[in-house]
């Protein structure tokens, strides 16, 4: 954020009003937005095609890469839902808000959410994507999160009254966190964090095999540490040490034949763009300590590395880095940064380069952040990258694998998270004050979120016909 857009001084007439008068303004925004009117959804009779807007996200990404975009959201309505961020964005716009604005995950599907480790190399769980991050409504985060559980739950094969539940309960817990966020001193919020271990205890107190689940992905996570992946994903080779070849999923730069991944124009640029330049500006957005941390490393191999759904055909790099020999290396991950999916559709921008509103978002709703969070802006290419440490104690739950209680305490717990990040960048009591202490809201969410599932259904099917007429090309199985 630049020092012109920095927020003012607290005056008396900018001061913060009392928690009260917070609190009531909340309440009486219901008359603005019924609480209730949020369980309503019916596509809009001018709604732009949804394989449209996924076509229109694909410029200028590279478009060898886009049939596995395609094949991997072909797997299911989940993975649709996945990759389609932009189509759930547009249909927003129209549904009801109540003005309160917070930091948006921007792509809070149940599948973004996971354990990492702290700084201090403790384990938590929390959001861990931030491409489309974007100051908006709050409402607009946690419809996604309960669209996503619909969809999850019915691809597990939950009767549909279950399947609806599951987004009742989750907007439940989101109602119950923000109540006891708003209660809390600032710094509390702040400092709030859930520990993996406390995610063991509350699955073990609903259900087992949720809890054979949580510890499968807290051992993954542990097992995860940057000397795992340099074991994966690196070979020593005339006593060096390189990234492995895996077409078309991993490319390192020195390989022959690089052409066929990238375009003319991009190779051009490549060649002109100084690896230096970056490095150096990267540098620059991190803080002291870290800048001095990383100049003792050098980067020594890159490679083209795809991951994701809906970010395939995005530029992402992986770079391997060594300190005083091959055995002192890590790997980052330099990903490019594009438009949120969120920005056609909201007015205010506080950020001039794209990667920098990525961090900022994960630092802002994160309750620890990589500590190689950084980022640089290529100034011939006019593309955007943020940096961060690849699959550093990094563990995801089996969503697919889940039975009903598992599921339902699992989104608990994510519901949980997202009240805590949306508490740390907006009004939490405004919010809470607004949602109440009834059943209207998460009813409603319930609602919601049982008609947006079908809507994902249909488009869903939409990209299995583009697929078979031929108006989409996809590779599955990549």
């Amino acid at each position: 954020m630049s020092n012109d857009e920095a927020a003012p001084a607290a005056t008396e007439a900018t001061a913060p009003t009392t928690k009260s008068e917070r609190k009531q303004k909340g309440k009486e925004l219901r008359e603005k937005a019924p609480r209730a009117s949020h369980g309503e959804w019916a596509p809009a009779e001018d709604r732009p095609d949804p394989i449209g807007v996924l076509q229109a996200q694909d410029e200028g990404r590279l478009q060898h890469l886009l049939p596995i975009k395609y094949g991997r959201m072909l797997e299911s309505p989940f993975a649709f839902l996945r990759g389609s961020a932009a189509v759930m964005a547009a249909d927003l716009v129209g549904t009801p808000g109540t003005g309160i604005p917070v930091i948006l995950c921007g792509d809070a599907h149940l599948s973004n959410f996971g354990v990492f480790a702290t700084p201090e190399r403790q384990l938590v769980f929390d959001i861990n994507d931030f491409d489309e991050a974007y100051p908006g409504p709050w409402e607009w985060d946690l419809k996604r999160l309960a669209a996503s559980a619909v969809v999850a739950g019915r691809e597990n094969g939950f009767g549909e009254k279950k399947c609806r539940s599951l987004a009742v309960d989750l907007s439940d817990v989101y109602r119950y966190a923000m109540g006891k966020f708003s209660e809390a001193d600032t710094l509390d919020v702040w400092y709030y964090h859930v520990p993996a271990e406390a995610v063991l205890e509350i699955f073990e107190r609903s259900s087992k095999k949720g809890e054979k689940s949580a510890q499968k992905m807290i051992k993954k996570a542990r097992t995860k540490t940057h000397q795992q992946t340099l074991e994966k994903l690196t070979k020593f080779e005339d006593g060096r040490r390189r990234i492995i070849s895996d077409p078309p999923l991993l490319v390192p730069v020195r390989d022959m034949g690089f052409e066929k991944y990238l375009d003319e124009e991009d190779l051009r640029k490549l060649a002109k763009e100084s690896i230096e330049d970056s490095w150096r500006q990267y540098l620059d957005s991190l803080p002291d300590e870290r800048r001095y941390l990383l100049r003792s490393f050098q980067i020594k191999d890159m490679a083209l590395r795809v991951g994701g759904v809906g970010s395939v055909g995005t530029r992402c790099v992986i770079a391997l880095l060594e300190g005083e020999s091959a055995d002192d290396a890590l790997i980052l991950q330099l990903k490019e940064a594009g438009p949120s999916v969120l920005e056609a559709h909201l007015t205010e921008r506080r950020y001039s380069e794209h990667a920098e509103r990525v961090v900022t978002g994960q630092r802002l709703m994160q309750a620890a952040s990589d500590i190689f969070l950084g980022w640089h802006t290529s100034m011939k290419s006019d593309r955007d990258y943020y940096w961060r440490q690849l699959k550093d104690m990094k563990g995801s739950a089996d969503v697919g694998a889940m039975d009903y209680k598992s599921l339902r305490t699992y989104l608990g717990v994510c519901a949980w998270c997202l009240a805590r990040a949306h508490a740390r960048t907006g009004d939490e009591l405004g919010i809470s004050g607004y949602i109440g202490k009834g059943d209207v809201f998460p009813e409603a969410i319930g609602n919601f979120a049982a008609a947006y599932a079908d809507q994902t259904e249909r488009d869903y099917q939409a990209l299995v016909e583009a697929v078979e007429s031929g108006r989409v090309t996809a590779e599955v199985g990549i």
